[in-house]
């Protein structure tokens, strides 16, 4: 869809002389890249652990997300550049009708494959799909605003709108990027979950009732696989064999809660000291 969008653009970009269409044009690109490189990060996000990689390669995600920032700022940039560089040129866009009929058509294929994508991410509960779902819903608005400006500026003759349009369009792509690097970033630097998922975590784990406590909770994502760690307090005269029960117990619980998560348990004698952090 995104490679289909693009030739059309492209060829929309070179009619018009449109700084709103170059702008649309230029995200359409990086969706392209960024979907080639997720496709490549998420593959190796998915091999399994080995050897050199004890805890999986998840993290390619994150940093596969970083490579893209630089190309969207970049992008938004050389955008920003040309559109300001047009204001007060008096430049019109030529041949309007074409961006204009170009964007409305991106709009009715994007909703197209927004519908798609959600219908598969409730199929399987994928996070890479709702992430990329969430960024083509907000392509949505970026081909909107083209239509917007094309018609200001070469139908109603609001002359400067297109250029200003193109401005706009490029700080929101460097938006777009500081989103991105701040998750990747998060993830790249281990942060804990946010606190509506931790809590969420925490009420499954005390419901079983033969756990007297939780303490030195620990939790951070590594791509599409979270790992959580954390002592319990049990019953000082519990066997061995009994907390290993108590613990596969609580971990089957949890795992039908949160898939995908690795837990780790560390039992602890009821009254021994938490540790400090």
């Amino acid at each position: 869809m995104a490679a289909s969008l693009l030739g059309l653009k492209i060829w929309a970009a070179w009619e018009t002389g449109s700084v709103a269409v170059l702008g649309s044009l230029a995200d359409t690109a990086l969706d392209i890249l960024a979907s080639l490189v997720t496709l490549f990060s998420v593959r190796l996000a998915a091999e399994p652990a080995d050897d050199q990689h004890g805890f999986g390669h998840g993290k390619a995600e994150a940093l596969a997300a970083l490579f893209q920032t630089w190309l969207i700022i970049a992008s938004a940039i050389g955008i920003a550049w040309q559109a300001i560089a047009r204001i007060g040129a008096g430049v019109e866009p030529a041949n309007p009708e074409l961006g204009i009929g170009v964007s409305l058509f991106a709009i009715c294929a994007t909703l197209a494959l927004v519908a798609y994508q959600r219908h598969v991410v409730r199929q399987t509960g994928s996070v890479a799909i709702a992430a990329d779902s969430a960024h083509y819903t907000s392509d949505l608005l970026l081909n909107g605003s083209v239509v917007i400006a094309l018609l200001l500026d070469a139908v109603l003759g609001i002359r400067g709108a297109d250029p200003v349009f193109g401005v706009f369009i490029a700080l929101w792509l460097a938006w777009h990027a500081r989103e991105v690097a701040v998750h990747a970033i998060d993830q790249l630097m281990d942060k804990e979950w946010p606190p509506e998922k931790r809590d969420r975590f925490l009420h499954v784990a005390e419901s079983h009732p033969e756990l007297r406590g939780i303490h030195d909770f620990r939790t951070r994502t590594s791509g599409t696989q979270d790992f959580v760690q954390f002592h319990v307090w049990v019953d000082a005269d519990m066997t061995v064999a009994e907390a290993h029960r108590v613990m596969d117990e609580v971990e089957d619980k949890l795992m039908a809660e949160f898939p995908n998560t690795e837990v780790i348990i560390h039992p602890d004698p009821d009254g021994h000291p938490a540790e400090e952090r």
